[in-house]
């Protein structure tokens, strides 16, 4: 389709609602998530499948299923693949267990870096090459860029956490993937896996000790209530969330309906980082505001932990299973940004 064609379509898509056969039925798509309702990432997803139902004019008829009714985000991949549901937006850690190069963002390159560093990689050719890999072995369509989660940083219940040393011993929830884990090892603790929609509870029965999150995620789930009481903010990577759409879905959809869902997605996912972000910050005062005590780590203390990471990139990315030619491209892209 030529880019003036496409500009047409985009155009007529995004102003005015997609005119609905009379002879077409209504298509169904199950959308999952497992945050809460408050969540950023539920609520941009959310916003994106009601437009895209007044998109259609009922075409399209998805529904929200979220805080993990359908599927913990650790099994949505595979109800994607099974066509269980239709859509997801899983968390790059956990895409890596399917397309390791999913997690590059977890590379010690990226340990405390701004955010632009970070997009540079997603939204550039690394990023480019990982959704090809997605979509190529998981048989899903990726519709555009990514959703920033943003920041995960180190959060305790009973120990106060000063510096990177009050990690030691700690026995520290992560959500899956290779590279949480050896960060917490990296600095002394002890990894734990556990599926988000059960961290309440296992926090507050002292499963863990610890955890790896973002300020949204604990503020969006109350993890006060859970004994969550100190926070220690080096941010050690960016999350992103990968929206994926059922191959078998897909394939039932119209060219039209084709480009219409991802000029829509491209004309809002904008606002959808940015939005995240606002929560971010929001956040962080709200677990101020209920005595979570945070801690800052310096810019200056954050580049000497990046560099004594560095010495063991090569190593990481190996067990990441990051491939040459995407440790490559990142290194290229992180030089770049600087």
């Amino acid at each position: 389709m030529t880019r003036l064609v496409r500009r047409t379509v985009l155009g007529s898509a995004l102003a005015a609602p997609f005119i609905r056969t009379a002879r077409a039925d209504p298509i169904e798509m199950r959308v999952s998530v497992d945050t809460t309702p408050s969540h950023g990432r539920t609520q941009s997803i959310a916003d994106f499948v009601k437009k895209l139902e007044a998109a259609t004019r009922g075409q399209i008829v998805p529904r929200l299923f979220d805080s993990g009714q359908l599927f913990a985000d650790r099994d949505v991949i595979k109800a994607l693949v099974l066509g269980q549901v239709e859509m997801a937006a899983p968390g790059t850690w956990l895409v890596s267990a399917y397309v390791p190069d999913a997690d590059l963002a977890q590379l010690p390159v990226f340990y405390g870096q701004p955010v632009d560093v970070i997009h540079r990689a997603i939204d550039g050719i690394p990023g480019d090459l990982v959704n090809q890999q997605i979509t190529s072995k998981l048989r899903v369509a990726i519709p555009g860029r990514w959703i920033d989660l943003g920041y995960t940083n180190w959060y305790s219940t009973r120990r106060p956490l000063t510096s990177l040393n009050d990690l030691k011993g700690l026995k520290i929830r992560n959500g899956g993937g290779f590279a949480q884990a050896w960060r917490a090892r990296f600095f002394g603790g002890i990894p734990n896996l556990t599926a988000w929609p059960d961290v309440p509870l296992a926090l507050s029965q002292g499963t863990f000790d610890a955890l790896q999150s973002t300020d949204e995620s604990c503020a969006s789930a109350k993890l006060w209530d859970a004994g969550l009481h100190f926070g220690l903010i080096d941010h050690q990577f960016m999350g992103d969330y990968i929206p994926m759409i059922s191959g078998t879905f897909w394939s039932r959809l119209t060219p039209a309906l084709r480009i219409l869902m991802t000029d829509l997605w491209a004309a809002n996912v904008g606002a959808y980082r940015d939005n995240l972000a606002a929560a971010q910050d929001k956040a962080e005062a709200t677990l101020k505001a209920r005595n979570v005590r945070l801690t800052y780590l310096a810019p200056e203390e954050l580049a000497e932990q990046r560099n004594r990471m560095m010495a063991d990139q090569e190593k990481v990315a190996h067990e990441m299973k990051i491939s040459p030619d995407i440790l490559a491209r990142v290194m290229e892209a992180a030089t770049a940004s600087n």
